[in-house]
């Protein structure tokens, strides 16, 4: 209701099955042994892997995704120290939709792009969903097919996040980054659904919460801050109009240097990031 009263979510109302399937459970309704979890009225069922984590065993939440259930568990456990290792490195990361991240070595990074790769899929099983009949078998069956299809384009593109930003903590102490404005972003409706795929703002979330684990530092620079039209060898600033969204490459028109568009905003990042 207080999200309601602020104009961030729709009336609630209660919830439906087939919609959302999940339910919580408190530690005295249920039971884990080995690779087995006791669910009320349902008993034993097996899972597919045991707990990971010793301590004392808080909740439980059951959903299901991709026509699949899963069963997350929080416990508790004793904080423990990590051993924190130092590369001296630092970097900056310039975000884009051709390469996913440019570092400012060099580096380049693409991402997956799940959802262009199953684009065509996907809206194959949405015109066979839309096309049964409403509460029928069929339907059901045609509508865990659909989300089958979305569990493995999210499931994609988490795991290539999740390499891509473990790999970058364990490589570099200090790390900058843009902070973009992604809600903004994808009101272009030329670029909202490749911004989408891409995963900007899970990429900032997992890299700050592994840097904070790992003792590692993630700065960033303004969003209003012009990186890519800045000059990093001597801070020449292009107009509005001067470099275009086609433009890869610009050459500086005081000092004369030739810059990639995405490696002079990573160089740009760093040098300018608090």
């Amino acid at each position: 209701y207080k999200n309601f009263f602020k104009g961030l979510a729709k009336y609630p109302t209660a919830r439906k099955k087939g919609r959302d399937d999940r339910f919580g459970l408190s530690n005295d309704q249920f039971a884990i042994k080995a690779k087995s979890i006791r669910i009320p009225n349902l008993g034993w069922v097996r899972m597919k892997e045991p707990l990971r984590f010793d301590g004392k065993i808080m909740s439980a939440t059951i959903s299901k995704r991709g026509g699949k259930w899963f069963v997350s568990v929080a416990v508790e456990i004793d904080d423990t120290i990590k051993k924190v290792v130092r590369t001296g490195k630092i970097v900056g990361i310039d975000l884009g939709i051709t390469d996913l991240l440019v570092l400012s070595d060099g580096t380049k990074i693409k991402a997956p792009k799940p959802l262009k790769t199953n684009l065509k899929r996907l809206r194959q099983l949405n015109k066979v969903l839309s096309r049964k009949k409403k509460d029928s078998k069929n339907r059901e069956k045609a509508k865990t097919k659909l989300s089958r299809l979305h569990y493995k384009i999210r499931c994609i593109r988490q795991d290539s996040l999740h390499k891509i930003t473990s790999d970058l903590v364990k490589a570099f102490d200090v790390m900058a980054i843009e902070d973009l404005n992604v809600k903004g972003m994808v009101k272009n409706r030329r670029l909202s659904r490749a911004i989408s795929d891409l995963g900007f703002f899970e990429f900032k979330r997992q890299l700050i919460y592994k840097a904070n684990e790992q003792g590692k530092t993630v700065k960033s620079v303004g969003r209003f801050y012009p990186s890519s039209k800045t000059c990093s060898n001597c801070n020449h600033i292009l107009g509005k109009d001067e470099l275009t969204l086609k433009m890869r490459d610009w050459i500086c028109p005081s000092c004369q240097t030739k810059h990639d568009r995405d490696l002079n905003a990573s160089i740009n990042i760093l040098n300018n990031a608090t």
